[in-house]
């Protein structure tokens, strides 16, 4: 095969399950426009699936906070080092880093320096706190993709290129679920009143707020006793590990799944869930919400003091306003959390006017996400070609 016609070669990396579902349909989308591509680097499960090759574990990358990566730190930067070691003596046409800004930036900006172009897939919270953050990305990416419409607004008035290709959950969720058969799979009536916990799906995630959501559940229940719960545990391990922390709540009707969030998103009337990625693909199922979130003390004093914006769910971030209540840190606590959880069956008129609120935004992030990615690379690749 000729060097004109060799297939493109793109390295790749991805630090959590979140960003392996963007990457392989980034990676699909490229597939079918280039005959032959490659791709490795790190990849989770879903990019496994279609072909990339690894070089590490994802679950090596998955740290939460500003604390405790510091524990992880030397392992990170050999692994850093190694890849890019790797990509510096056989260069790809282009790197993608997806997702974990604080390891993917670095490296992209290595490699940038080197001569590779770099495309940086899902925007850091830049626009909400450690805004200084903005003159590296300049230096480390050639191009951004963000999810949001206001994040590539940020961007563009910073003078970096960037394309808003919308959001992937949001083309792959229809506009309207009916969640009636997902009930009866799992054993609970259309009149059945079902909260679905969602703590999150990393070990810090569930160590701390899993007791604390189980804890709401309880006081919930104490007060309905046909109040139901369903809790999706993101892998085998956190299944195990909340199963756990189940122990201590006996009585407590709770279904515990593993994997299957949006089957548990889809069957409840209400959501408590953990802030992050998992908020969006509520709000694109319609599903009230209340919103937790807790760190390490440490972690969430440098945190608060860097925020710039008000909010940290993505429906009231891109609402722009406080569209769903969120109980962070010292009070989130299980009657905090527990209240307004019940508020929604108290004031059913307050879920109809969500509901409502989050079609519109649901529409506004339909933009066939991950074809406008590919889009946006095969362009760079042709001006670096």
């Amino acid at each position: 095969m000729s060097e004109e016609h060799k297939p493109f070669r793109i390295g790749v990396v991805v630090g959590e399950s979140s960003g392996d579902i963007l990457g392989a349909g980034l990676m699909a989308a490229l597939q079918k426009r280039l005959p032959g591509v490659t791709f490795e680097g790190i990849a989770g499960p879903c990019m496994l699936a279609l072909g990339a090759k690894s070089l590490f574990t994802m679950e090596r990358l998955s740290v939460m906070g500003l604390v405790e990566p510091l524990k992880r730190l030397p392992e990170l930067l050999r692994i850093r080092r190694a890849l890019y070691q790797y990509f510096t003596k056989n260069p790809p046409d282009l790197f993608i880093g997806i997702d974990a800004p604080d390891f993917n930036l670095s490296l992209e900006e290595s490699l940038k320096v080197e001569g590779i172009k770099t495309v940086h897939y899902v925007s850091p919270s830049v626009w909400a706190w450690r805004r200084g953050r903005v003159k590296k990305i300049a230096r480390a990416v050639n191009h951004m993709l963000t999810l949001l419409p206001f994040e590539a607004k940020f961007y563009r008035e910073n003078q970096i290129p960037v394309t808003f290709v919308g959001h992937p959950l949001a083309d792959d969720i229809p506009l309207q679920v009916n969640g009636s058969a997902k009930r009866r799979e799992l054993g609970f009536a259309d009149s059945d009143r079902v909260i679905a916990l969602l703590p999150g799906s990393r070990a810090g995630e569930v160590r701390l707020l899993g007791p604390l959501f189980l804890q709401a559940a309880r006081w919930c229940h104490q007060r309905n006793p046909d109040i139901k719960f369903v809790l999706p545990a993101a892998n085998r391990l956190r299944f195990s590990e909340i199963n756990q922390q189940l122990q201590r709540f006996n009585g407590l009707p709770v279904t515990v799944l593993e994997g299957h969030a949006q089957t548990a998103l889809t069957v409840a009337d209400c959501v408590l869930i953990a802030s992050g990625t998992a908020t969006l693909e509520t709000m694109l199922l319609k599903k009230p919400m209340v919103v937790a979130y807790k760190l390490g003390r440490v972690s969430y004093a440098i945190i608060s003091r860097m925020l710039h914006t008000p909010w940290v769910s993505l429906p009231n971030l891109l609402a722009q306003r406080e569209l769903v209540p969120e109980i962070l840190q010292s009070d989130a606590t299980p009657e905090n959390l527990g209240a307004a959880l019940m508020r929604y069956f108290e004031d059913p008129l307050l879920g109809d006017q969500l509901q409502r609120e989050f079609d519109e935004l649901h529409q506004q992030l339909r933009c066939n996400a991950s074809e406008r990615a590919a889009d946006a690379v095969c362009n760079l690749l042709k001006q670096s070609g």
